[in-house]
């Protein structure tokens, strides 16, 4: 009897040192529960013909990248998908009121819904795990980086807007199968700019939502359609592009001041019709690049550039009209006449017939016509026929020499007369050219304008 009792006590004493087996957590038991004949392929509902409602949610983080010459643009978003799984529902009482768990997003059922305008999933930082609570509600939140495929209007550029589209549907499922809402209101949606990153390029305007459904191959399906408005901020290539092209125009304009029979006028527009295109050279890079349109600062360049060498051309007609020879100037006289009358804006007439003057004193000959006093020195001198042979050798020299200087002043007058008219042409050509580049500048400057406040 005795020994029995040794056995009993040493059971006891040995069922003692042994370590109870540890109980499985309630966590651990939820999720065993929860799993344990789930089917990740079934859409989550008793009733096959009830629909699953997908509630979307988005809010834009940051404008990564807008390409013109693929057509896409590259943005940063915060995600959301809320919808019921009617196979994920538990009572917190059982499982010490646990409300809500972590589950792999592999291990259950998910939405195929999908972004319509989708081209690259760019840098999304992968998120295995959706929320669950007891109710059975899933919520599947996640940053995305998105390549989205966006129609770019890029003729604005820099005062351009761009309204880009994030479609979401389900890929396969009807509006029978897989129905599509929003989480919040469309007004919150639209007017969210917490979370934008506000300080780079582009400006967020709103981001506006609708619903709607397609009919296709005799079904419908739901889709739900985001709008990213947004605007560029121009100060960058006002300040980088435009300011300095507009310099070197004035530049340009104010070299007309400089004389134009001096030679520096031509050099000094070759040095700036140089220097422009140097500066277009190195900021190609900074213009988009588009396959259908030009954009309107690209038009802006290229007609400054046309400008340029325009006045380039006109400055070389002034400087080959004021070295013309002799024969050139008689050739040249009628339209030279003609712009002489037309090209000045003075209220004086005196200079109006100017080269008709230098033709009259130029005979079709070629000999320039003697004046009356001329004339009557040489009857006078064929009346003396009787005076010494040496007066009447002094006598001829001094009419030859009076003739030569009265010539030489015929052609200083001629000469003069030609100088004032190419100046006159350079104005006239001066005042065309201010015209039609403040006409030009003017109309930039409203479109611009007009597109910059609307």
């Amino acid at each position: 009897m005795s020994l029995i009792w040794l056995m009993l006590l040493f059971s006891a004493h040995l069922s003692e040192c042994v370590p109870e087996k540890p109980k499985r957590s309630a966590l651990n038991q939820l999720t065993r529960t929860l799993l344990r004949k789930y089917d990740c392929g079934v859409r989550p509902v008793h009733n096959w013909t009830s629909a699953t409602t997908v509630s979307i949610d988005l809010i834009l983080q940051s404008v990564l990248d807008v390409d013109g010459k693929t057509q896409s643009i590259t943005i940063s978003i915060w995600y959301r998908q809320i919808w019921t799984d009617e196979f994920l529902v538990w009572d917190p009482e059982e499982f010490d009121g646990i409300n809500e768990i972590s589950l792999s997003s592999d291990a259950i059922w998910i939405p195929d819904v999908i972004v319509s305008e989708f081209v690259d999933g760019g840098k999304s930082p992968p998120i295995p795990y959706v929320y669950v609570n007891s109710s059975g509600s899933v919520k599947n939140y996640r940053p995305m980086q998105v390549v989205l495929a966006c129609s770019l209007e890029m003729y604005a550029f820099p005062f351009d807007k761009q309204n880009c589209s994030l479609t979401f549907r389900s890929w396969l499922h009807s509006v029978k199968e897989i129905d599509l809402a929003l989480w919040r209101s469309a007004e919150a949606i639209a007017d969210d700019k917490r979370e934008f990153m506000n300080d780079g390029e582009w400006e967020l305007l709103s981001i506006p939502s609708h619903y709607w459904q397609i009919h296709q191959d005799n079904t419908d399906y739901a889709h739900i359609q985001f709008n990213v408005l947004i605007r560029r901020r121009p100060l960058l290539y006002v300040v980088g592009l435009l300011i300095p092209s507009i310099f070197l125009m004035l530049v340009d304009v104010i070299s007309f001041y400089l004389p134009p029979d001096s030679g520096i006028r031509i050099a000094f527009k070759i040095s700036i019709l140089l220097g422009y295109t140097v500066f277009r050279v190195n900021m190609t890079d900074e213009l988009p690049a588009t396959a259908v349109r030009t954009p309107l600062i690209g038009v802006f360049f290229a007609v400054c550039m046309a400008m340029l060498m325009l006045s380039l051309i006109k400055s070389i007609l002034v400087v080959k009209l004021l070295h013309h020879s002799e024969k050139e100037v008689r050739q040249m006289s009628v339209s030279a006449c003609l712009l002489d009358k037309y090209g000045s804006a003075g209220p004086s007439n005196e200079s109006a017939l100017t080269s008709i003057k230098t033709l009259d004193r130029i005979n079709p000959s070629g000999d320039y016509e003697l004046e009356p006093s001329l004339e009557g020195d040489l009857l006078s001198l064929s009346e003396f026929q009787d005076v010494p042979s040496g007066l009447e050798w002094l006598l001829q020299e001094l009419v030859s020499l009076r003739l030569a200087l009265s010539q030489e002043d015929s052609e200083s007058s001629a000469q003069a007369d030609w100088l004032a008219l190419c100046s006159r042409l350079d104005c006239f050509l001066f005042r065309l050219y201010l015209f039609v580049l403040a006409l030009y500048a003017g109309t930039l400057l409203l479109l611009w304008a007009s597109w910059s406040f609307a």
